[in-house]
């Protein structure tokens, strides 16, 4: 796959698909900018070689095809303006729109057109008559069939930016040195069950963490209280658990509600009370997953072990994210909640990635839609521009 240094960028003009789908407070501004600085390098690369303007588009939250105030790039553009330190032109929308002689423009938000979503073939040939070369840099949003990033690359000539590639080459993971172990957490076992067959296949352990655990725990027969769990999956969760490599929490915190001020206590599994809710794997369990740990020399994580946005239920997360930060392995974060929950200790990892469900995917073996238009497309502009 063809990377932004086998392009000629020269007088182009690049249409760079970038992931600014950051976090936002309620008056609209920007909270976290990480994956707006994981762009800048390619950004820069294209400006330095003598592009003629670089024109960005991104989606942000989830308008379902209509505009919404709060979610216009609006805020997006002036920390981008902050970061680059040099001059961004937002427009008022994504498809035909007249393009100023700017260096950096920025489109609105695409999800503004239900169009985008639905990968429609017409709207991604509009956004295509945008520029010479499309540029995708949004990893985040390449395990999904969209209008700018899968049905654009049958009209233009494409690549991947130096994010992209740089998620490709920590999350490939074809040969990790062992044992390899994964940790995964979150609340649902529905969105995760294929990928945790996947991973079945590439690891030596699994250890599980976040609400899901609840959905195994009904499948042994256990008592869960008020814990989240999945009717309809509880005999996906039996299938799984015939695997030895699933490793469950021996332990966990619960409590009579979800709030910083509730009681807890520790029970163990099976003796969960009836009007209890589970919302962090307990004090053995965090000791085991470090066992494993300390046996791993490679090891992936993907979701919070427990409720880790009110403070005593995030004991688990904050002190497994400190462990591997200090445990000089070689560790993958993948993206997401797990991203905002490892904050403190993000330069002590190998890698971070910028895209949870992006990451799970492609770890797991399956090919990306983006990324499988990219391949497609290389055979259609053969020659390289």
């Amino acid at each position: 796959m063809r990377t932004i240094k086998e392009m000629n960028l020269d007088n182009k003009r690049v249409l760079m698909r970038v992931d600014f789908n950051v976090p936002l407070d309620a008056g609209g501004e920007v909270v976290s900018d990480t994956r707006i600085v994981e762009s800048i390098p390619t950004i820069k690369y294209i400006l330095e070689h003598n592009a003629k303007q670089v024109i960005l588009m991104s989606h942000l939250g989830k308008p379902d095809g209509k505009v919404v105030e709060k979610l216009k790039m609006d805020h997006v553009a002036l920390r981008l303006e902050k970061l680059l330190g040099t001059i961004v032109v937002k427009l008022d929308d994504c498809i035909d729109v007249k393009i100023p002689d700017a260096k950096i423009v920025l489109l609105e938000n695409l999800r503004f057109h239900a169009e985008e979503e639905a990968n429609d073939d017409a709207f991604a040939q509009r956004l295509s008559k945008l520029g010479d070369i499309y540029v995708n840099d949004a990893f985040g949003t390449m395990h999904r069939a969209h209008a700018s990033t899968a049905g654009i690359a049958k009209y233009l000539p494409g690549c991947i930016g130096f994010l992209v590639e740089k998620e490709l080459k920590y999350l490939t993971l074809k040969e990790p040195e062992r044992p390899f172990i994964a940790i995964l957490g979150g609340a649902k076992i529905s969105s995760k069950f294929g990928v945790i067959k996947e991973l079945l296949k590439k690891v030596d352990y699994l250890l599980v963490g976040g609400a899901m655990v609840f959905t195994f725990y009904k499948a042994k027969g256990y008592e869960v209280g008020k814990s989240l769990y999945e009717e309809n999956f509880i005999a996906e969760a039996k299938f799984l658990l015939n695997n030895e490599k699933i490793i469950l929490p021996d332990d966990i915190i619960v409590a009579k509600t979800i709030a910083q001020e509730s009681e807890t206590a520790v029970v163990a599994d099976v003796h969960m009370p009836a009007d209890e809710i589970g919302l962090d794997i307990g004090p053995e369990s965090i000791q085991l997953f470090k066992d494993y740990i300390k046996r791993a020399k490679t090891i992936f994580w993907n979701g919070p072990l427990g409720y880790f946005e009110i403070e005593q239920f995030g004991k688990s997360t904050r002190e497994i994210a400190q462990y591997l930060a200090e445990s000089g392995k070689v560790v993958i974060i993948g993206g997401g909640d797990t991203e905002d929950a490892v904050l403190p200790y993000k330069s002590k990892y190998t890698h971070v990635s910028t895209g949870g469900g992006a990451s799970l995917e492609y770890i797991s073996g399956k090919e990306l839609p983006a990324i499988k238009a990219l391949k497609e497309n290389e055979i259609e502009f053969h020659t390289v521009l």
